[in-house]
């Protein structure tokens, strides 16, 4: 079983990624660690984590962890993901890794340096429902593709969470605007060439709260917007001249809804609908982290792919000062 430790008690790690690895057919939690003693102590004993330790630098020293699970704050991402690779553990940090994509070069040193695995948490391209778009976008079942459009929306308007704060790494874009991204870029295997973009921030915060994007991948178009002070929504939608493919919940099944996929053909006259309502994304990121740092072949997300979507949203932001294409 591949040994787990923990890096901080940050709610995504309590409500989804660690009971996911718990319950992973290689994996298991062993240790976790947090700045709050008492708040590690609960959540080792809510999930039967044997250990608990004063410090990240104790966990990462430990022979007792393979691998860690970096939930930080964005701005610590970079950090911690170098120091547990030199310390010789795979790692999973979450996304996004970091907030320009120059910044990545560091991660993939110390992974190289190190040779262990390290890969940004984008638990959606391990989900089978985008499996499943990207065989049907492959094989034709639309036609040519010609416009993908993706919504993603939340309402958060509290100035202690870390999305609304720049010394963090707070926005918008860092925290939502990557997942129509790296979903149209798994999905189709293209890149994107140069986009245009608005975005709005907060007067207060002086974190985007509102990004419009369209981006140019050569043979078809992107379009999508994401908010965090707008009703919650996600959606994403391929559209082919044969037909659409329509993603009902892309990105946080089931907590907006069952996963599912539904093909439309030409006419809107009949339509296939694919469900997933048993997938546990984060069950199958861990699993397949797992693999690979065993040594099994396992796809998961490259740091390659890192700097590849880091710089699509570095392309945005530059694009929103300007009229006009900005190059990615």
């Amino acid at each position: 079983m591949f040994r787990w430790g923990i890096l901080s008690t940050a709610k995504i790690g309590r409500e989804q990624v660690i009971p996911q690895i718990q319950d992973a057919e290689n994996g298991v939690v062993t240790a976790i660690a947090s700045r709050d003693a008492a708040k590690a102590e609960a959540l080792a004993a809510r999930f039967g984590i044997p250990r608990v330790f004063p410090s990240y630098e104790a966990l990462l020293a430990s022979p007792d962890v393979d691998g860690v699970y970096i939930p930080l704050p964005t701005s610590d991402h970079v950090e911690w993901a170098v120091r547990a690779a030199d310390a010789g553990k795979h790692v999973l940090v979450e996304k996004p890794l970091a907030l320009d994509a120059r910044d990545i070069a560091r991660v993939i040193e110390a992974r190289d340096r190190n040779n262990v695995v390290v890969s940004e948490a984008f638990m959606v391209i391990y989900h089978p429902q985008w499996l499943k778009v990207r065989d049907l976008i492959a094989e034709g079942a639309i036609g040519r593709l010609r416009h993908v459009q993706g919504a993603f929306t939340y309402h958060n308007v509290d100035p202690q969470n870390t999305r609304n704060r720049l010394e963090t790494g707070g926005g918008g874009l860092p925290d939502i605007g990557v997942y129509p991204t790296v979903t149209t870029r798994f999905a189709t295997g293209l890149e994107p060439l140069r986009v245009q973009a608005t975005v709005e921030r907060d007067p207060v915060f002086g974190t985007d709260i509102y990004a419009s994007t369209k981006a140019d991948f050569g043979t078809f178009e992107l379009s999508f917007y994401v908010a965090t002070q707008m009703a919650l929504r996600q959606h994403m939608l391929f559209h082919g001249t044969q037909g659409f493919i329509e993603v009902a919940v892309p990105f946080n099944p089931p907590n907006y809804g069952d996963a599912s996929v539904a093909v439309h053909n030409a006419t809107h006259s009949s339509a296939t609908i694919h469900r997933f309502a048993a997938a546990r994304q984060y069950r199958l990121q861990a699993e397949a982290i797992a693999r690979a740092a065993y040594g099994e072949d396992a796809a998961i997300f490259t740091l390659e792919d890192s700097v590849k979507n880091q710089k699509l949203i570095d392309a945005i932001y530059r694009a929103s000062a300007h009229d006009g294409w900005e190059d990615v």
